[in-house]
């Protein structure tokens, strides 16, 4: 089995910064890509940034040069820097990665279990 297991997240004032993080776990051949996306109280989710394996990384606009994606592959670690937050980031933040469990295997989705952030004064 794969777990992704979030931490960070919290309530933070207007203009202020926090950071997320997600750890892979269980039978891991290779992590693909891997992304954070988002689901603020009655939206859809919401793509918010993604990294590939080779470190290339793609923003939604709302959060271009105010986030940061980043991974480390040797820990199977997910990041995201999250500064100048505003209240309309506001939302259950969720990692996501595409991963190979065997060598030649398929490639499945899996979803961390989500985290608040909350953006107020």
């Amino acid at each position: 089995q794969v777990q992704l297991v979030e931490s960070g997240g919290g309530l933070v004032q207007p203009g202020g910064s926090l950071r997320l993080s997600c750890g892979a776990s269980g039978t891991i051949f290779k992590i693909n890509s891997m992304g954070w996306y988002r689901q603020a109280p009655g939206k859809q989710r919401e793509l918010v940034a993604t990294i590939s394996s080779d470190g290339s990384t793609d923003y939604t606009d709302p959060v271009k040069g105010r986030f940061a994606i980043s991974r480390d592959n040797a820990k199977n670690m997910l990041y995201l820097q999250m500064n100048s937050l505003k209240p309309d980031d506001t939302a259950v933040y969720y990692c996501n990665a595409a991963i190979q469990r065997t060598g030649g295997g398929p490639t499945y989705i899996y979803w961390g279990q989500g985290k608040q952030v909350a953006v107020s004064s």
